[in-house]
């Protein structure tokens, strides 16, 4: 079956979208994209030297977000990571990040020769990263200079720092700010008392949003927006023309302006809908006896985490029962919790049909009499691995790829190794293999090391 058979399939089938993108497969407006796939022809504008009617959707898009400038990217936020690394960072710089950071964080710093200091969140009960304690932060900028702080927020999994705290901290030791809020796109539309702040309002240098994971935009589809003058526009647009393609898609830009045009239009009042939705399902969710909704408190509530409180089953269990016996798609399965991602796109219909899986399973456990297992403290969101070589050079560096059951934990990683998703790397290249060898011993049979004398 060719791919766009198969997608018409699913598309066809009655198969419930708890996933990206934030469509759900319901755009409003019909394009027909081999009528609208054009090139930089007269009257349609050029992405990289904005002046009609691209420059116009651009300034809607920032419009909407509340930032001083705002980016199409057609490269996803991958790209938009890129260019503001390069744009706030020189070659040999210091930067300050959180570990879990999606990998092209990881990317960008290796291509652009700067030097990681790496904070680590605290792990979260069900195993996944909590907030980046503003203490961490500023502890960090009292002892060194760093160009550039980056973090995540939210999360994959919906967790929110304190940005404007961070933020505070970064202007006080003249850091510039960089936030991936990739998975936060709708932010800007909603109500305080519902949802976290966004990161553009809470004064972030950069900020980064994937506009198709949580809006009604294609695949794809991003921003890249400055917020204030602590990064010259001139330094964004610079590395954008050298990381963005130069053949940018025109769907897909005008699936962007769609989306902002829906968003400036439509956007607030979907989203107050979308949290009465939210509202509800969790108000539901605590009559459930077996299963749990984790609490959105400190989190997009959006981002459904659904797991068995007595960890008799497994998130992958959790994830095949709602796929394979109800229909309903989910976006992840981890260790201890299946991930559903809803957007304001959602429908009724759709939360009605998740509620009823829900319950189903919910009264299917409760007549199962099983012994619960035991807690070996093992469940880690990322270990805490020491760095020895800087990235590039260990990936460059001559290497062999060696049985993992042989390792003894002192060698040196040639490789990254990174889950996806959420695409945060549990090893990266540089790192001594020692930390993460018990992660490694559980999924990988094989690791290129470097063969490097320190």
């Amino acid at each position: 079956m060719a791919l766009w058979e198969a997608l018409e399939a699913y598309g066809r089938s009655d198969a419930y979208p708890m996933h990206m993108p934030g469509h759900k497969r319901r755009g409003e407006g019909a394009f027909d994209w081999y009528a609208m796939d054009i090139t930089e022809i007269d009257g349609f504008d050029n992405l990289h030297d904005a002046q009609g009617v691209l420059k116009d959707a651009m300034e809607r898009a920032a419009r909407v977000v509340g930032a001083e400038r705002s980016w199409f990217l057609v490269n996803g936020s991958t790209c938009g990571l890129l260019a503001a690394v390069f744009a706030a960072v020189r070659p040999g710089e210091k930067v300050l990040a959180a570990r879990n950071c999606h990998k092209a964080v990881y990317h960008a710093l290796a291509l652009r020769g700067a030097v990681p200091v790496w904070l680590y969140p605290p792990t979260e009960p069900l195993g996944y990263a909590g907030a980046l304690p503003l203490s961490l932060v500023e502890e960090a900028l009292s002892r060194d200079a760093y160009a550039a702080c980056i973090l995540t927020s939210p999360t994959y999994e919906g967790v929110t720092s304190d940005v404007a705290g961070i933020v505070r901290a970064c202007r006080r030791s003249g850091t510039i700010c960089i936030v991936d809020e990739a998975h936060g796109a709708h932010l800007p539309l909603g109500d305080r008392e519902d949802f976290p702040e966004s990161a553009v309002s809470q004064g972030a240098d950069l900020v980064i949003q994937s506009l198709h994971k949580t809006l009604p935009s294609p695949t794809q589809t991003a921003l890249l927006s400055l917020c204030g003058s602590r990064v010259p526009a001139e330094r964004v647009e610079t590395y954008l023309g050298m990381f963005e393609t130069s053949s940018p898609s025109y769907p897909l830009m005008a699936g962007m302006d769609a989306c902002m045009e829906w968003a400036e239009a439509k956007g607030r009042e979907a989203m107050r809908r979308y949290a009465r939705r939210l509202a509800e399902f969790y108000r539901k969710s605590e009559a459930l006896k077996e299963l749990a909704a984790l609490p959105p408190a400190g989190r997009d509530p959006g981002k459904l985490l659904i797991f068995d409180r007595k960890f008799r089953m497994t998130g992958r269990e959790i994830y095949d029962i709602l796929k394979d016996e109800f229909s309903i798609q989910p976006e992840m399965a981890a260790e201890r919790y299946a991930l559903l991602m809803t957007s304001p796109c959602d429908t009724d219909e759709g939360f009605a049909r998740l509620w009823a899986a829900l319950t189903a399973l919910d009264k299917r456990l409760g007549a199962e009499n099983v012994r619960l297992p035991e807690e070996d403290g093992s469940l880690r969101a990322f270990p805490q691995n020491e760095a020895v070589l800087p990235m590039l050079a260990a990936l460059e560096a001559p290497g062999s790829v060696r049985k993992v059951s042989e390792l003894t934990g002192a060698e040196i990683s040639g490789e990254w190794v990174t889950p996806y998703p959420p695409g945060i790397p549990v090893l990266a290249p540089g790192e001594r293999v020692g930390a993460a060898l018990p992660w490694l011993k559980a999924h990988r049979e094989e690791l290129r090391i470097a063969e490097i004398e320190l």
